[in-house]
């Protein structure tokens, strides 16, 4: 069995603390389970699929040319 140490902020070393106590846990035996529980739950393996943003909705007026769009976002203060 490893050894080791560990950084948890008070609040949740309070929480973890009693729900040992209600269980009539060791602390060490609370954070095991809650380890086993984290390892059982998710995968061991990460899909290696890139990620690639969705598709984007056309939205408001069909009617506006792409061109003018491309100006006006270039040059806010002019008028077409």
């Amino acid at each position: 069995m490893v050894k080791t140490q560990i950084q948890i902020p008070d609040e949740l070393y309070r929480q973890i603390k009693a729900f040992s106590r209600q269980r009539e846990w060791s602390l060490a035996e609370t954070f095991r389970r809650g380890a086993e529980q984290l390892v059982q739950q998710y995968p061991t393996t990460i899909q290696s699929q890139p990620w690639t943003p969705p598709k984007p909705m056309r939205r408001g007026s069909q009617n506006i040319d792409n061109d003018v769009i491309k100006q006006l976002a270039q040059f806010p203060s002019s008028r077409l």
